[in-house]
């Protein structure tokens, strides 16, 4: 997870404790918003997290081509 992701987080979940103390206190309108704005803090890390958890992946499916590449390639020059 990148720093944006963390951040992003961090400040979520802090806004969701917020809206949650907001709405017990009966301040509903401050609550829906914070609630709000935690949903998107949080769906932005979300977001952060599967776009290196793919990022991951594709590093690793090159590498097994790389390697798949080369042992063709050494076993046409050892003439198999």
């Amino acid at each position: 997870m990148s720093g944006l992701g963390r951040w992003s987080l961090g400040i979520g979940a802090g806004l969701l404790v917020v809206s949650v103390l907001c709405v017990v206190l009966d301040l509903v309108p401050v609550g829906v918003i914070a609630g709000i704005l935690g949903l998107v803090a949080v769906g932005m890390a979300g977001y952060d997290v599967v776009y290196e958890w793919l990022h991951r992946a594709e590093l690793r499916r090159r590498g097994a081509r790389a390697a798949a590449r080369a042992a063709r390639e050494r076993e046409a020059r050892e003439g198999r």
